[in-house]
C-alpha cells in the first residue's frame, strides 16, 4: 500500500494529512498560529510559526498514521497564495513577518500604478486585476522598506516566494527554491500565456530577478526532503495553491465544473480548460495547474471574508462561543428581517476590486437580535459567491448546473441551503471536504506514479448532500437587490477624502 503525505499550509491553521492509494485519510494533525494585526488594514503571520505548526503536523500526522516517512510514496503541498515571504539565502532566516494575502498596506501603491495607465496591460499580461491582494506590491514594499534589502536582492543574496515557496525551501533543507506556475500566476509577475516569469513586469515592479523561484510543473516529482526534516527523504511531487488543490480534491477536471471553497474567505473555480480566458467582469484568469497531460486554466472569483464572517461574530461581537454554534443561532430567526451585513473588512474582492470598502451593518431596527445578525453573516457568505456567479454568467461561461462546495463552512447545512436558494442552483457536498489536502495528495499520488491520471480520482468521488434550491425566483431576486444597495454603501469608505 502506497502513503501520500499532504501538507496544507492555511491561513489560520496548519494541516497535514496521510492518505493511502484508496484515498482513505489514515492519520491527520491540526494546528492554529498567531494572526497580527499590526495597523489597520496590516495583517501579518510569524513565516517560522509557520514552519513550526506545519512540520510539527507532519510528524503528528505519521505518527498518528503508525508510519515512518520512509514509507511514503510522495509529499504534496498546498498552501494559502498571495502570502509573500522574503528571506535570506545563508541562513534561511525571513527578513520580516509574512505579508498575508488579506492585507492592505499597498492599496495606495495600487492606486498610483493604476492612474499611471497599467491596469489594463496588467490584467492581459497575467489575468489578475491590479490590487493589494496579489504579491508583486507586498514585494516590492518590502524591498522599500527593509534597510538595504533592494541592494542584497540584486546581489542575490535574498530569496522571495509565497508559502509554497518558503515550506520547500526549508523542507529541503534550502536546495530547492521552486513554485509551480498556480502559485507563481497569482504575483503580478507571471505571464498568464507564456507561463514565465514577464521581465517587464519585473521592470515595472522594480524586482530583481535573482529573487525568484524557479518554476516547476504543479504535478510531477520536482526533488525530495532533507532526510534531516521527517526523518528519511521524500519525493515532493505535487504542488498547489490552496484553490488550485481543492479545485483538484474536487474532481473538477473537466471544463465548465465549478467549486467553491468555504474557508477564511470564499473562492470559486470554474475549470476553462487548455486556454486562460479574459474575463470582461473582473474574474481572475489563473493557471488552475500542470503536469503530464499539460495545463489546465480556470476562472476565479475570491471572496476575503467568508469563513471569517463567523470568526468575527465569534471574536469580535462575543455572539456565539464557538463557530460551530453560528447555524443554530442563525437558524433561531425565519429571516434576517431585512439585516443586511457586507463584511468588506479588509476590502472587497471580485468583482467589485476596492480595497477602500469597510465592513457595513445595515437595516438594524429595534426588533433587531444576534439571531437576526448572524442570519445576515450567513446570508453574506453566499451572497458574495452570488455575485461571482452572476459575472461568470456575464462573461459568457455556460449556466451553472451544480456547485461542487468544500471548507469548513460548507458544514453548516444552513449556509449551504442559503446558497442553494440564493443562487437557484443545486449545491452539492462530497463526503469528504477537506478536499485541499485530498487534492495536494491527488497531486503527489499521479506525480510519483501512485495513479495513472485524474480518471481513478473522479470516479471516487462521493456525495454527501445535495441541497436543491428552494425560494421562489421574487423572493432571491428581492435579496440580491437590496445586497447590491448595501454593496454600494460599504464601497470607499476608508479612501482619503472620503465623507
Amino acid at each position: 500500500m502506497a502513503y501520500l503525505l499532504a501538507l496544507d499550509q492555511g491561513t489560520t491553521s496548519s494541516r497535514a494529512m496521510v492518505f493511502d492509494a484508496d484515498g482513505r485519510v489514515c492519520g491527520l494533525a491540526q494546528r492554529a498560529f498567531a494572526q497580527h494585526f499590526p495597523q489597520p488594514g496590516w495583517v501579518e503571520h510569524d513565516p517560522a510559526e509557520l514552519l513550526r505548526s506545519q512540520f510539527d503536523c507532519a510528524r503528528a500526522a505519521l505518527a498518528n498514521a503508525g508510519l515512518r516517512a520512509g514509507e511514503l510514496a510522495a509529499l504534496g503541498i498546498a498552501n494559502q497564495r498571495e502570502t509573500t515571504v522574503l528571506w535570506e539565502r545563508a541562513s534561511g532566516r525571513a527578513l520580516a513577518p509574512a505579508i498575508v494575502w488579506q492585507d492592505r498596506r499597498t492599496a495606495a501603491a495600487c492606486e498610483r500604478l493604476r492612474a499611471e495607465g497599467w491596469a489594463d496591460d496588467l490584467r492581459a499580461r497575467t489575468g489578475l486585476e491590479l490590487d493589494p491582494y496579489f504579491s508583486a506590491t507586498k514585494l516590492a514594499w518590502l524591498l522599500d522598506h527593509l534597510p538595504g534589502a533592494r541592494a542584497r536582492a540584486e546581489r542575490g543574496e535574498l530569496a522571495f516566494g509565497t508559502i509554497d515557496s518558503w515550506l520547500i525551501w526549508h523542507l529541503s533543507g534550502g536546495r530547492l527554491h521552486l513554485t509551480d506556475p498556480g502559485n507563481a500566476s497569482r504575483t503580478l509577475l507571471f505571464n498568464l500565456h507564456t507561463r514565465r516569469w514577464d521581465e517587464d513586469l519585473l521592470a515595472r515592479f522594480r524586482i530583481p530577478p535573482a529573487l525568484l523561484p524557479r518554476v516547476v510543473d504543479s504535478i510531477g516529482v520536482c526533488g525530495e526532503t532533507d532526510p534531516a526534516v521527517l526523518g528519511a527523504a521524500v519525493p515532493i511531487a505535487g504542488i498547489g495553491g490552496d484553490q488550485q488543490a481543492a479545485t483538484f480534491g474536487q474532481a473538477c477536471f473537466t471544463p465548465g465544473m465549478a467549486k467553491n471553497t468555504y474557508g477564511t474567505g470564499c473562492f470559486l473555480l470554474l475549470n476553462t480548460g487548455a486556454a486562460p480566458v479574459a474575463s470582461r467582469h473582473r474574474l481572475l484568469g489563473t493557471v488552475a495547474w500542470t503536469g503530464p497531460a499539460g495545463a489546465c486554466y480556470a476562472l476565479e472569483g475570491s471572496v476575503f471574508m467568508g469563513g471569517a464572517v463567523v470568526q468575527w461574530l465569534r471574536d469580535g461581537l462575543g455572539l456565539i462561543r464557538h463557530a460551530a454554534e453560528i447555524e443554530a443561532l442563525a437558524a433561531s430567526v425565519p429571516d434576517s428581517a431585512g439585516v443586511m451585513l457586507v463584511p468588506a473588512f479588509t476590502g472587497l474582492g471580485a468583482p467589485h476590486w476596492d480595497p477602500w470598502a469597510r465592513g457595513t451593518l445595515l437595516g438594524l431596527t429595534r426588533g433587531t437580535g444576534a439571531g437576526h445578525i448572524a442570519r445576515a453573516a450567513l446570508e453574506a457568505i453566499a451572497l458574495q459567491t452570488v455575485d461571482l456567479v452572476t459575472a461568470m454568467r456575464r462573461d459568457g461561461a455556460a449556466p451553472l448546473t451544480e456547485l461542487r462546495v468544500d471548507g469548513g463552512a460548507a458544514a453548516n447545512d444552513l449556509l449551504m441551503q442559503t446558497q442553494a436558494d440564493l443562487l437557484g442552483v443545486t449545491v452539492v457536498r462530497p463526503r469528504m471536504l477537506e478536499t485541499t489536502a485530498l487534492g495536494a495528495a491527488c497531486m503527489a499520488g499521479i506525480g510519483a506514479g501512485v495513479w495513472p491520471g485524474p480518471d481513478i480520482l473522479a470516479a471516487r468521488w462521493q456525495i454527501d448532500r445535495v441541497f436543491a434550491p428552494a425560494w421562489p425566483a421574487a423572493r432571491r431576486e428581492a435579496v440580491v437587490e437590496r445586497w447590491a444597495r448595501a454593496v454600494e454603501r460599504a464601497r470607499g469608505w476608508a479612501a482619503e477624502g472620503a465623507d
